[in-house]
């Protein structure tokens, strides 16, 4: 039995007449009759009785339609949610996150965006340096994640660098510095404030680098786990940090920001496994590159 054949059964059986079943199935009468005889030949059974106003379900016939009228709508279900997943509609992400990456407008824009085009899509988050995002999605238990890209080994991943971030100042409010842009060799005195190189090894690296550049050997000062904790030792009055751009908008209590007068900048990027061919990953990925304004 084919589909075809389910579908001129059932059109039959619901018109209860051969010629009406016809036009509604854009054919004529006598391939349609034919097509209803091979039918009941195949199941060994008479399955209408023709009768002057047309056809009327034999007993056999009302048991098929019984077991099979909802055999259509289930086969266009199954097409619909087929090429629904093939779109990247339904599905799931695991998205990770660096604590810093998470303060730029990219990646909540990229989320809002993604969520209301693809509702039915289970997204699920999760944040960590981005060595270990990056260590996630080589094992399988992440699918994307925006990641600071500098410090990392990129075998086995796809990357895409989004935007180039510039590095700003923070610095105690209390605390007015002699110029603005600030010169980061006004602040050799002032402790450092940075995560440990093995939690931001990119934020980490570029700091050092810049206060060595500057001619200068930073004071180490405490360090914090996150670049929201370095943000509160710094509202403490504990030093300074060198902290992306995008951090301003958090508007912390008791920190200032400030331009940096040498030109430093970290890079926001989406990662995600060489070999990845989910829609719904792709889908997502698509997002970040050209997210839509908020």
């Amino acid at each position: 039995m084919e589909l075809r054949h389910i579908r001129y059964f059932l059109t039959v059986a619901e018109e209860g007449n051969f010629t009406r079943a016809a036009q509604k199935l854009g054919m004529s009468q006598p391939p349609l009759s034919s097509q209803i005889k091979a039918l009941e030949e195949e199941l060994g059974a008479q399955l209408f009785h023709r009768i002057p106003q047309g056809a009327e379900l034999t007993i056999a016939g009302k048991v098929l339609r019984d077991r099979i009228a909802a055999i259509p709508d289930l086969i266009e279900a199954a097409l619909r949610d087929t090429r629904r997943a093939a779109k990247g509609e339904t599905g799931s992400v695991r998205l990770g996150f660096t604590g810093s990456a998470a303060f730029n407008h990219r990646v909540p824009n990229t989320i809002r965006t993604f969520r209301r085009k693809f509702p039915e899509v289970e997204l699920s988050l999760s944040e960590d340096n981005s060595q270990g995002l990056v260590t996630a999605l080589l094992t399988g238990t992440l699918d994307v994640a925006f990641i600071r890209p500098t410090s990392v080994d990129h075998t086995g991943l796809r990357i895409y660098p989004l935007e180039e971030e510039p590095l700003i100042v923070a610095l105690p409010s209390t605390r007015v510095p002699p110029s603005d842009p600030v010169r980061l060799i006004d602040l050799a005195q002032e402790p450092l404030i940075v995560t440990p190189r093995s939690l931001g090894p990119t934020l980490f690296d570029e700091t050092l680098a810049l206060c060595r550049k500057a001619g200068f050997e930073p004071v180490q000062g405490q360090s914090a786990p996150q670049v929201a904790s370095v943000l509160a030792l710094v509202a403490a009055e504990l030093g300074f940090a060198l902290v992306p751009d995008s951090m301003r908008d958090t508007a912390l209590r008791g920190v200032s920001y400030y331009a940096l007068e040498e030109t430093a900048s970290v890079t926001l990027a989406l990662a995600l496994r060489s070999g990845e061919h989910a829609p719904a990953v792709l889908a997502f990925a698509t997002e970040s590159r050209f997210p839509d304004a908020p």
